[in-house]
């Protein structure tokens, strides 16, 4: 199967996603943030069970460039989508 080439802004849509390939995309897109300048990400995950943002969240706890995340405001997903704020790397 081909990589599916993903544009790198400040947002990620998880729901076409499989479950199993969430870790390494999460760490890759992150990459990839950090790489064009954007620091502030939001991830969506979905509200549902909750599973799929425990496992986001168990990520970011992980990622030492991780600065902070917190639930999206209401207007933004609420509970169903992640902030994210990046460590700044400066060149």
């Amino acid at each position: 199967m081909k990589p599916v080439k993903i544009p790198i802004e400040d947002e990620l849509d998880l729901h076409t996603f499989r479950p199993a390939d969430i870790s390494d995309l999460l760490f890759e897109y992150l990459s990839a943030c950090i790489e064009e300048g954007i620091y502030s990400v939001r991830i969506i995950h979905g509200k549902g069970h909750g599973k799929l943002k425990k496992r986001v969240t168990s990520i970011l706890q992980k990622d030492s460039r991780v600065s902070s995340y917190k639930n999206a405001p209401p207007e933004a997903g609420g509970w169903g989508a992640t902030i994210v704020e990046l460590k700044i790397v400066r060149r």
